[in-house]
């Protein structure tokens, strides 16, 4: 009995051993406030992947998604503050912060397949890293969220501009919101977690976000219609505490960055269609999806980008800089 004992006790002093030998000299946590199955998500496992093999098991990756460790609006001063290292940071919210960021609410700016793939290694990406890096953190990666926007809608679909008359909806951002007003909605503030529930409850009537947004979150429970259009570019920015990044070595740093723009490059469409893929998802699943022609956009963006790019201009000092920029991309 004693030798068993024994040999046991060694076996678990062996086991500690191998254990504490291999444990990681760092550990970064990334909160995020979306879905499993959303592919922001899904890109940010890549992430944790990449990095834990190529650092051979040196940093840790730990993902707290569906918003359960921090709120979306609460990412930036906990990474800041270094609560946490790390976060993925929906752009919409950095209107108040940044003005600037707002840039990618103007409607039918910054879309096409070209000018996306281009953007993140542009000067327009250099002044809003600088920006965000003025705030307290650092950029690691311009993760695009969607090129697309779905209207939603129970009772009739949201077509033509007069269709938005007197109805209530869950908006985007401030800037974003102007246009909705010119439309003739009145826009309703809110996290994407909380719109399914607002929209199951009648709080709001009509509800915005990506064609892929709309099948994670099971916007086809609750609303009858879709109207489609790649209309704005709506990025995720994986952020981290600039203290914590300074403590990596160097070897980490270009293992963590390289893993941070891998995981931009899944997210970027290969052409200028509406992802039909996923519009195809929401027909299977009970949702009339309409995407916008040509001639409809037009009508939109006539109404829409006067007001939202003259209240952008007015919050945002370099905002004209930012316009050129992306105009010439």
């Amino acid at each position: 009995m004693k030798i068993k004992q024994k040999i046991i006790c060694t076996a678990l002093a062996a086991a500690s051993s191998i254990g504490t030998a291999f444990a990681a000299d760092y550990t970064l946590r990334v909160a995020h406030q979306y879905p499993g199955s959303h592919h922001i998500a899904q890109a940010l496992d890549g992430f944790e992947k990449e990095v834990e093999t190529n650092s051979d098991g040196r940093i840790e990756i730990e993902i707290f998604g569906g918003a359960q460790l921090y709120g979306p609006t609460q990412f930036h001063s906990a990474v800041a503050r270094g609560q946490i290292e790390s976060a993925a940071i929906i752009s919409l919210i950095w209107g108040g912060t940044i003005p600037e960021m707002q840039v990618f609410n103007i409607p039918y700016l910054l879309t096409d397949a070209e000018r996306l793939e281009a953007f993140p290694s542009s000067q327009a990406a250099d002044l809003l890293d600088q920006k965000l890096e003025a705030k307290g953190v650092k950029n690691l990666s311009w993760m695009l969220d969607s090129n697309n926007l779905i209207f939603t809608s129970n009772n009739a679909p949201l077509v033509e501009p007069d269709d938005f008359s007197g109805i209530k909806i869950r908006g985007l951002s401030r800037i974003f919101d102007e246009g909705l007003i010119a439309l003739g909605a009145s826009p309703t503030s809110m996290p994407g977690s909380e719109a399914y529930q607002a929209l199951q409850t009648g709080v709001v009537d009509s509800a915005i976000t990506s064609i892929g947004a709309a099948y994670s979150r099971r916007y086809f429970e609750v609303q009858d219609y879709g109207t489609a259009s790649n209309m704005i570019a709506v990025y995720s920015n994986l952020v981290i505490n600039p203290q914590f990044w300074e403590s990596l070595p160097q070897d980490l740093q270009e293992i963590v960055a390289t893993a941070a723009q891998n995981a931009e490059k899944p997210l970027l469409p290969q052409d200028n269609s509406l992802d039909q893929q996923g519009i195809d998802t929401l027909e299977e699943n009970g949702m009339e999806v309409t995407a916008l022609t040509e001639e409809q956009e037009a009508a939109w963006k006539a109404i829409m980008q006067p007001a939202i790019q003259e209240a952008f201009l007015k919050s945002a000092p370099d905002g004209e800089q930012l316009i050129e920029i992306l105009e010439n991309l």
